[in-house]
């Protein structure tokens, strides 16, 4: 598989102060782990130490459920990667601008695959909660998100 490599040096922004800094690496070394790379035994044995509150409905609570969906989303598509636009921290929480997109040849072209905003709480170097919001770009990821979308796993809300 031939994936996207993050670079934080490249979101990184002047007026992060230290912690900033460090929840910003931590989430996007996530990020790169689990949407990019799908290590999913490396993100279970790194980021799973604790209380995880999914806010993305169609998702298990803690970082199991985030694993395991994704897990088989990528076992359907091996190419499925995260190319994240922007990043703005303020404190503990961590926001990321992404276009995700299924297959290699989509990559770069924004009207294919997905505009998504991923938002992280990290309380003491740990990921503690998650929300998001998915724009499908295309016909095709339109269809699936509607076909996919419906199921409530969990009862946090999505705020």
């Amino acid at each position: 598989m031939n994936t996207i490599k993050l670079n934080f040096d490249s979101l990184k922004k002047d007026h992060w102060n230290e912690q900033e800094i460090a929840n910003g690496e931590f989430v996007l070394e996530f990020v790169q782990s689990i949407m990019n790379d799908h290590d999913f035994d490396l993100v279970m044995e790194k980021y799973s130490d604790g209380p995880y509150k999914q806010h993305n409905r169609s998702m298990f609570d803690g970082l199991g459920g985030v694993v395991g969906t994704l897990k088989d989303f990528s076992d359907r598509y091996p190419d499925f990667a995260y190319d994240v636009k922007h990043m703005l921290v303020d404190g503990n929480y961590v926001t990321i601008h992404s276009h995700a997109t299924l297959r290699k040849g989509d990559r770069g072209n924004d009207t294919k695959g997905l505009n998504i905003m991923d938002t992280w709480k990290v309380q003491d170097g740990k990921l503690v909660e998650h929300w998001d919001a998915v724009q499908p770009l295309e016909g095709f990821m339109r269809f699936y998100s509607l076909v996919n979308g419906g199921n409530v796993r969990n009862s946090n809300g999505v705020f």
